[in-house]
């Protein structure tokens, strides 16, 4: 039973690996400029770094 909490666990640390990696990339190529720019880089970094933190708290389930 073990495994499948394992796997299970892992396969969430991998979409949200990849879905903070994806939103950090997207907010450094936003076409906006002024202050929505700003809010969009902001708001698609927090989503970014959530992810990956997420992600790195799976990973220490696992292990």
């Amino acid at each position: 039973m073990s495994d499948w909490i394992d796997a299970i666990l892992f396969g969430v640390a991998l979409v949200a690996f990849t879905l903070g990696m994806s939103s950090i990339v997207m907010g450094f190529m936003s076409n906006k400029e002024g202050s929505a720019a700003l809010h969009e880089r902001i708001e698609m970094g927090y989503l970014g770094v959530s992810g990956l933190v997420v992600s790195l708290l799976m990973v220490y389930l696992i292990s």
